[in-house]
Parts: structure tokens; C-alpha cells; sequence
């Protein structure tokens, strides 16, 4: 009820906050976006213009609008959102959901990479009209660095910027554009959906620059992504102020660039000739704070995407750090690096930002495509009219798959560049989540109860050296009764561990994304215990923290005695020492696997050996820690030809 309370709160606070964490990329599109759909080099034809901006306006309407601030944000998973949000809700009920949710999840980390750079080239480039000769590259490199760089420190005081900054630049759009919308009110009729329909069939070239057209709603997933941060309608409030400063400034454009028909655009930005001359410099530097959070913004957002895609097995187990006690404000550096990387090369590569639009826009279509298709069945599953989600799914593939086809057009030209890096980050998600199900499908588990008397004796044995007070085994086990047969091996056979008490430790990652519980079982009182956390997927596996608040807990309820059992310690009453083992699995050469499957698991191990350790993945202290090393052998090889001689 508390997240049904946060979501649909309107607060003065919170829409400010809406206004600076979520309309970052939406709001920086009129930078670039007129521009790439008149061209500069034709001669301006009037009727184009208005077909464009009636397609402009119709689009952010269908797509941001109806779409996402009405229909999506109703799918929250309490309370918050993104693809992989929408995919936790739906997933128990068909496993091909997973092809969309990994399809949608990599095309919206391939637009991390291409949204900093185009977004910063477009305000920078505005330095041309007072310097003409300036080069932009360098500070559009130096800006980034400085952006990426400071992610290591946290956002949570910069963040409290943001909001006021976008007030101002949104403030700044729409005025801009209504000064100049009184030179020419004709330009209104544009809102007329018949222009965009003659404009489509009437121009030649008109679909191809659907491409183009897409990319003034290219931030409408960021809207669902950060709903727990900003709330439900908060986003829906103030949507429709930054919506009213969007289209003022994009007919405000529309009507410069009419007032040069029959002359190309050449090398003016509609951008900035809204501007009068004193206001550049000024201008210039609003633009440039806005991209800024907007690449801020996405940054965010694949931090989120990708803690949300470890806990649902799509994603490598990497170091994540939490910068500050604030909600949702997390950093992963792996990433950050990753992204810079990306994003110095996208700069360097295309060099102009008007190169860099090829590249925009295709990978995100992809992502609202895997959007529509888990939303539909989001709503077949709670029951919506039939009728209803037919029509929806239809109406927005039909719709997307235009403007996916539009922008393939720009494959050649760039758009290349975006399908690679989702390609990539989609290999990667297959891959962990493919070996994650062989792993899953052929570990074996045994009942623990068979083997508590030998636990019993092994414990009461002083003809062998105890190992510590308390040894505690990470479980992949679910069921409450089992356990891996991997961890009996290490107890009895690998080296005889003989401990006061025996923990078993499991990890379930929940759908819902913040839940905090545990469950013990247990399995012989003072002997051995089995702890289940249930933790949300956008929980912080800190197990060290969480398992001696149990301990803590149990002491308080006397369920368990913990005082060390050596007798001169005992007298003293002194706790007695924890020891956790980890059992990191690799890849036996006892194996005869199917090409594929040995191809898939090669690769798992190659990338695990860059990622973080599993002691520090769950939080453990690595001083109280022992890994072991077990074979895993999924398919033993047989018939084993070796002949004996006697001589």
C-alpha cells in the first residue's frame, strides 16, 4: 500500500525531481531532430515542414503519451519500472517472454553508449555560430570524462540540481518557440493529423524519414525506467507541461524554417536561430547542462538495467557500489567504464553529431517493440479485454515496425554501430542465462535429513581438528530439505570439516524488487541450521550484515546457543568464530558435452574469470572466508577405452 501511495502522490518535490531525472533525453530531441528530417542541402518546401511537424506531434502523442504515461505506467512491480520490471511481473507465466525482455534489455544499453554523445555534440555544436572554426570533439570528450568520472562519488548532490536546471530549460524551449509561433500562428494547423497523413503519401522520400521523425520520442522509456524514483503521477503532472514546452519549441522551429522556403537549410541549427544573438552564449550553455543530465539520466538508468539483469541470472555477478544511503542511487563501474569507452568511440568515430543520428534511434526502437509485446501480455494475464490488448499490440507493433524499417534505412550509414553493441550485450545475457539453466538443470541435490546423524558425530569427533565454531555453506538449494551434494563432499571427503554448528545459506531473488526476508529451518537444534533470504532483485547482497542480524535475532529468541565451545573460552562467554565456504564451480575436463553446450559454458567460465567473486558478490568479509574449488561435471564421459598390459 505504501508504494501504491508513493506512485500516485503528487508533490511539488517530486515533480521537480520527475523534471530532472526523467525527460533528460526526450527534452534535449528539439536540438537535433527538425534538422535531420529537412536536411540541409534541399531547398525548404512548406507543406514538408508542416507533414513534419504533424508527424512530430502525432508521434510523441501515440507513442509517449497514450503509450507510456497512460497504459505502461500501470504495470508497476511495486512501485517501480523498466523493461526488466515489466519482465519480473510477466515471467512465471510463459518462459519466451525472456527473448523480448533480453532483446529490449540490451537494444536500451546499446542507446546508453549513443545518447551522451549526440546529446552533448548538438548543445556544442551551437558554439559554431560565435566561433566558427572552434573544434567541438575535444570538448565534447573533456565534457564526458568529467561526467563519467565523477559517477564514482555518487549523484545524490548533483541530483538536487537537476530538477531546477530542467525547469529552466524546458521554460526556455517553450518560450523560444512561442515567440516565434506569433510570427506565423498558421503554423498551428500542423496539429491537424492530415498533414501528417499527406506528407507521408504524397512525398516520396517522406518514410524514410520516419527514422528521423522517431527521434523526437526516443526518452519515452526512461518515463517507465525511473517510476520508483519519481513516482507515477507525478510523471503523468508534469508530463504535460514538458510536453506543452516541447511542441511550442518544435513549431516555433517549424515556423523559422518556413519563413526560408524555397532556400536550403545549410548550415543553420532552427535550434539556435531561435535565439537572438545576445541570448547565444547563454543558450549555449543551458543546452549544454541539459545534455549533461540527460546523459546523466541514462547512465542511471543502465546501472538499474543492469543490477535488475544479475539478479534475474541475464548478467555477470559485477561489483556494484552504493555511493550514498539514497534510494535507488547505485553505480557499477564496470559499466561506467564500459560506457565510456563506448561513448569516446561513437565521438571520435562519427565525429558530428548530424552523423551520430544514423546511428540513434534504431537500437531503441527495438526496445519499445519487446515493450508492446511483454505489455500485451501483461495485460492478457490480469484479465484487460481482449480485444483491448489485440488491438494495443497490433496497433504499436504496426506502428513501431515502421519506424524500426525507416531507421534500417540508416543501417548502413551508422546504424550498425548500435545493433554491434546490442548484439553484444544480448550475446552476453544468452550466454550467462544459458549457462545458468545447465547448471541449474544437472546440479545435483540430496536430502539433508540422510546425513544429519553423520554431521552429529563428525561434530562430536575431537580426533579430528576443528575446523571452526561455526562454518557457514552458501546453498543453491531452494527446498527447504536439500541440499547440494557438492557441499556434503567438502563436509566429509574434501577435507573433514568438523564444526560447533553447521549454517546452510540460500539466496532467493524475488520478482517483487524490494523485499528484505529470511526463513530458518531448522535441521537439528544446536547442531544445524538452514537460513533463506528472500531478497528483492534491487536488493544489495550485503549476506555478512543480513546473516549476523539472524544470528542476532536467534540469540534473543535463546533458539541458539552461540558461546564457543572450548572450555576455557566457554567460562568466559566468548562467541565463537564464523567461517563461510564458498564453493566456486569449474569446469571439469570429465566432460563430453555437445558442441553447444561446451561452446556455452567455455565462454560462461571465460567471462567469470572477469567478474567479481562470488565471496564478494554476497558481502561476505574475505578475512572469515574459504573458497573451494569444485569440479563441475555436467556429462561424465563413458565407455572409456584404456587397456591394461602385463608386461
Amino acid at each position: 500500500m505504501e508504494d501504491k501511495k508513493h506512485l500516485d502522490t503528487v508533490t511539488a518535490a517530486g515533480l521537480l525531481v520527475a523534471m530532472g531525472i526523467i525527460y533528460g533525453d526526450i527534452g534535449t530531441s528539439p536540438l537535433y531532430v527538425l534538422r535531420s528530417i529537412v536536411g540541409t542541402s534541399e531547398p525548404i518546401q512548406a507543406n514538408i515542414v508542416r507533414g513534419a511537424l504533424s508527424c512530430i506531434f502525432w508521434t510523441v502523442t501515440l507513442q509517449t503519451t497514450i503509450k507510456y504515461v497512460i497504459l505502461i505506467l500501470r504495470a508497476d512491480n511495486r512501485g517501480e519500472g523498466g523493461i526488466f520490471a515489466l519482465y519480473a511481473l510477466v515471467r512465471r507465466h510463459a518462459r519466451w517472454l525472456t527473448i523480448p525482455a533480453i532483446i529490449g534489455g540490451s537494444s536500451l544499453l546499446a542507446d546508453s553508449i549513443i545518447t551522451p554523445p549526440i546529446s552533448v555534440s548538438s548543445a556544442v555544436e551551437g558554439l559554431r555560430i560565435l566561433y566558427p572554426h572552434i573544434p567541438t570533439v575535444p570538448i565534447v570528450i573533456g565534457i564526458l570524462s568529467i561526467l563519467f568520472l565523477i559517477q564514482t562519488l555518487g549523484t545524490s548532490v548533483v541530483g538536487t540540481a537537476f530538477g531546477p536546471i530542467m525547469l529552466i530549460w524546458f521554460t526556455m524551449l517553450g518560450t523560444l518557440g512561442l515567440i516565434h509561433i506569433f510570427n506565423d500562428m498558421t503554423i498551428l494547423a500542423a496539429l491537424n493529423p492530415m498533414y501528417a497523413y499527406e506528407f507521408l503519401t504524397g512525398y516520396s522520400g517522406a518514410f524514410w524519414l520516419l527514422g528521423a521523425v522517431f527521434l523526437s520520442t526516443t526518452g519515452a522509456e526512461a518515463l517507465y525506467s525511473d517510476m520508483g524514483h519519481c513516482g507515477r503521477s507525478n510523471i503523468r503532472v508534469s508530463w504535460v507541461y514538458v510536453k506543452a514546452c516541447l511542441m511550442l519549441n518544435y513549431f516555433g522551429q517549424g515556423a523559422f524554417i518556413e519563413s526560408l522556403a524555397g532556400q536550403p537549410l545549410g548550415d543553420r541549427n532552427p535550434f539556435y536561430s531561435l535565439m537572438p544573438e545576445w541570448f547565444l552564449i547563454i543558450g549555449i550553455c543551458v543546452a549544454t547542462a541539459a545534455t549533461v543530465i540527460a546523459s546523466q539520466a541514462m547512465l542511471t538508468g543502465a546501472y538499474t538495467l543492469i543490477s535488475e539483469a544479475i539478479r534475474l541470472n541475464f548478467w555477470p555477478k559485477v561489483r556494484l557500489r552504493y555511493p550514498s544511503n539514497q534510494k535507488g542511487q547505485l553505480y557499477v563501474p564496470s559499466i561506467n567504464w564500459l560506457l565510456f569507452a563506448g561513448c569516446i568511440g561513437v565521438v571520435l568515430y562519427f565525429q558530428e553529431s548530424s552523423r551520430m543520428e544514423a546511428a540513434y534511434g534504431l537500437a531503441i526502437t527495438l526496445t519499445m517493440m519487446m515493450s508492446t509485446v511483454l505489455f500485451s501480455y501483461y495485460m492478457y494475464s490480469h484479465k484487460y479485454n481482449a480485444w483491448l490488448v489485440v488491438l494495443f499490440l497490433v496497433f504499436y507493433l504496426a506502428v513501431e515496425s515502421c519506424f524500426l524499417v525507416a531507421n534500417l534505412a540508416k543501417f548502413t550509414h551508422g546504424g550498425w554501430v548500435s545493433i554491434l553493441i546490442a548484439g553484444v550485450m544480448a550475446t552476453v545475457m544468452i550466454i550467462w542465462l544459458r549457462a545458468f539453466q545447465i547448471k541449474l538443470r544437472l546440479t545435483e541435490y540430496v536430502r539433508i535429513d540422510h546425513y544429519i546423524q553423520a554431521i552429529k558425530e563428525l561434530s562430536r569427533d575431537i580426533s579430528i581438528p576443528k575446523y571452526a565454531t561455526h562454518i557457514v555453506f552458501m546453498s543453491n538449494a531452494a527446498r527447504q530439505s536439500e541440499i547440494e551434494s557438492k557441499i556434503i563432499y567438502s563436509i566429509f571427503q574434501k577435507r573433514p570439516k568438523r564444526a560447533d554448528i553447521y549454517w546452510f545459506v540460500h539466496v532467493d531473488t524475488t520478482d517483487d524488487p524490494y523485499t528484505m526476508e529470511y526463513k530458518v529451518n531448522t535441521i537439528a537444534p544446536d547442531d544445524a541450521y538452514k537460513v533463506t533470504f528472500k531478497l528483492g532483485f534491487r536488493v544489495e547482497q550485503r549476506i555478512n550484515l543480513f546473516f549476523r542480524k539472524v544470528i542476532e535475532d536467534m540469540v534473543k529468541n535463546k533458539e541458539v546457543d552461540i558461546t564457543s565451545r572450548y572450555e576455557s573460552l566457554s567460562r568466559q562467554n566468548v562467541i565463537g568464530d564464523f567461517r563461510f565456504v564458498v564453493l566456486e564451480k569449474f569446469l571439469s575436463f570429465e566432460n563430453e558435452l555437445p558442441t553447444t553446450e561446451r561452446l556455452i559454458m567455455n565462454l560462461y567460465f571465460n567471462i567469470k574469470s572477469f567478474t567479481t567473486p562470488e565471496d564478494r558478490w554476497f558481502g561476505l568479509d574475505s578475512s572469515s572466508v574459504k573458497i573451494e574449488k569444485v569440479p563441475l561435471v555436467i556429462r561424465p564421459v563413458e565407455n572409456v577405452q584404456l587397456k591394461r598390459i602385463t608386461s
